[in-house]
Order: structure tokens, then sequence, then C-alpha cells
């Protein structure tokens, strides 16, 4: 039995997100991540959350655009896995980029609010 309104709030988690990162805000984007929180990527591997946040502040990343679809959501108790293909477009190091992919995020529920503590990209085949 799907729970809508639980996959309606962690969906508007999810927007939550994807708004920190094209806002280039530190502070907004950590909001929304732990404190170990990581970010897998195809290109380099695991990306810890000072290096990510270090190029944002730098301005050597920045994101312009961000949108995910999510297509699958599970509960386990106080952890969620959020998966859904995303779009983006930004800048890295002065270049245009912009990625489709499917992202799968991994929440943990804390003092009742849900709190990203894993981020895994996977390209689109073909895309």
């Amino acid at each position: 039995m799907r729970d809508e309104t639980l996959i309606g709030e962690l969906e508007a988690v999810e927007q939550a997100f994807n708004q920190a990162i094209v806002s280039n805000d530190v502070a907004q984007i950590s909001a929304c991540i732990s404190e170990d929180w990581v970010l897998v990527t195809p290109e380099v591997g695991p990306v810890p959350r000072e290096r990510f946040l270090e190029a944002v502040a730098q301005g050597v990343l920045s994101h312009d655009t961000m949108t995910k679809d999510v297509d699958r959501v599970r509960v386990y108790g106080d952890v969620a896995i959020v998966t859904g293909r995303g779009r983006n477009t930004g800048k890295f190091k002065g270049q245009a980029i912009g990625a489709d992919e499917w992202v799968t995020d991994v929440y943990v529920k804390t003092s009742g609010r849900w709190i990203c503590v894993l981020t895994h990209l996977t390209p689109v085949a073909g895309a």
C-alpha cells in the first residue's frame, strides 16, 4: 500500500533540495544535507560534503536549473530512499554543463525532518 502523504512529503523535500542547489547558496544547501553527506558521481566516485560545498562557495560549480521526476519512494522507518530522473544545467570551472541522470537520494528523519545523507548519480543511457 502506498502512503501518498509520505510520498508527497518526500517529493516536497526533493523539490526543496533542488531549489537549494540552484540557489548556489552554501547555507541553503547545508540545511538539506547531513554533516557526513556524500555525492557519488560516475566521474570521480565519492565527493565529500566539504569538497562539494567548497566548489559552490568558490564559484567553481554552480547550477542554473535542477529538476527531478520522482519515480520510486521507499521508506524503512526513519530512512527513505528516493529515486528519480534528474536534469540540471550550470557551470563547472566556467564551462557550461548539463546532465540527464538517475538520482538516488537517501534520507534519514532526524528531529522530525528529512535530511539527505547520500546522493548517487547514474547517467541515463543514450541521453
